[in-house]
This record gives C-alpha cells, structure tokens and sequence, in this order.
C-alpha cells in the first residue's frame, strides 16, 4: 500500500517546513512528514529547504552564516500572512520531540549537497537516537556520500538517494552504499522500474506529486510511497477505486 508523505509538510496550503504545516499533515492523516535539515553559525539544526533563507522568510542570507537567534526573528509565513500572522523555522529538536508523541514516519533531508555543513550527519543521528526514533526515520539526500556516512554511522536507519536524472540499474548502486531506497524525480518512473526495484527489495518513493493524474499512476504502479505538496488530496485520490 502506497503512503503518503508530506512534502515539506503541507506545503501546499501552509508554509513549508514549519509545524503549522506539520501539523496540518497529521490532521488531514498523512502516513508520514518530509523535511529539510540544514546547520545555523552556531550550529543549531533547522529545518528549512533552501540554503538562504530569501525565498521562504522576509529575510536575507546564507543559513550558514546566521546564528539560531537571527533565524528566529525571521517570518517563516510571510506569504501566507493572511492566514498566518508569522510561523518560526523550527528547530529540528523542536519537530522530533513532537513527533515522537504521534504514529507519524519521518523522511529527514540532509541539505548537505552545496554546503558541506561539519558533522551534520553525526548531530542529526544523534538527535534521531534521542528520541528513540529510529525505526520511524528515513535519511535521504542528494549527496549520497553523506547517505553512506549515515548508514556508517547508524546502520539501523534507512538511507536512501535522492536523484533527478534516470539511472542504470539504480537498485546495483542503491545496495552499493547500503541504501535500501530509491527517492527519484518522478518523471523517470515507470512501472516497470518499480517492479525491477521491488524484485531487489529496493523502496521506491517518487517526489513531487502534486497532479491528480500523477497521483494516480504513481498509485497504479504501486510505488512504497509518495512526497506530495497536498497531502489531503492525495489521500482523497488514494480512497477513490480503480477505473
């Protein structure tokens, strides 16, 4: 059976990668959350996408280069200030520790590909282990060198590769880094690939699927799960029977 993980949370209708939109996931039922961890100056672990903070805050700059305290003056809801008068970047402790209080499944992303953030991967473990989370969380990544550091590190966590562009016969490298996951674009999928994948106990959990249509066919080809902007529609879709 196909899950839903929600992208960024509900990133769709609330601010992405803040707990309104978290919490919005879990209310709607979404089987599980995705976000994006990246390392403040002072090295604090926070969730947000995008190596600066321009695109989702009414600030400026590198998240490297701000302390913890800068990234709590920022607006992380400013374009949702309709609905919301202002939403913080979380904190990564702050997401685990409620999680930890619902069945939710956790999809972690290392945001380690530009900026090679000093022990991330360890700090990140560290925190997952804390809240005897472990057996709930999924590490992915574009940089599949920090995916084989994790699974070094943690081998009872699943890692697996994120990746835009089709591969060849992607389960013989996925086993190579001790991965057990494939997390590609969607548009490389077919269902013949899923069934390849599954035949070497590979999962295979497409992002992002924001179309009815392309909600469906990923649910025909019966993928382990999707990251969907929307997850309350994709669990509408999912309900409806097969035509």
């Amino acid at each position: 059976m196909t899950k839903i993980f929600a992208h960024r949370g509900a990133a769709g209708t609330h601010p992405e990668n803040t707990m309104i939109a978290f919490y919005e996931a879990e209310r709607v039922g979404a089987d599980g959350i995705e976000l994006d961890v990246q390392m403040t100056k002072d090295g604090a672990l926070v969730v947000i996408h995008d190596e600066t903070v321009d695109r989702t805050t009414d600030g400026t700059g590198w998240v490297k280069d701000l302390t913890y305290r800068d990234l709590q003056s920022l607006n992380a809801g400013y374009k949702f200030v309709e609905q919301y008068q202002t939403c913080r970047i979380p904190l990564l402790e702050e997401v685990l520790a409620w999680i930890s209080g619902t069945s939710l499944l956790l999809n972690i992303e290392l945001k380690n590909g530009l900026i090679a953030y000093e022990r991330l991967e360890e700090k990140v473990i560290d925190m997952v282990k804390h809240y005897r989370l472990e057996p709930r969380v999924i590490f992915s990544s574009f940089n599949h060198n920090s995916m084989a550091r994790c699974r070094q590190l943690a081998p009872t966590i699943e890692t697996a590769l994120l990746y835009m562009e089709s591969l060849y016969q992607p389960w013989q490298y996925v086993r190579l880094l001790g991965a057990s996951g494939l997390h590609p674009y969607y548009r490389t999928v077919s269902e013949s690939f899923v069934r390849e994948a599954h035949l070497h106990h590979v999962h295979v959990r497409p992002f992002t699927i924001n179309s009815e249509e392309a909600m469906k066919t990923m649910f025909r080809y019966q993928v382990d799960a999707i990251f969907t902007d929307y997850p309350e529609k994709a669990k509408q879709i999912k309900k409806q029977p097969e035509r």
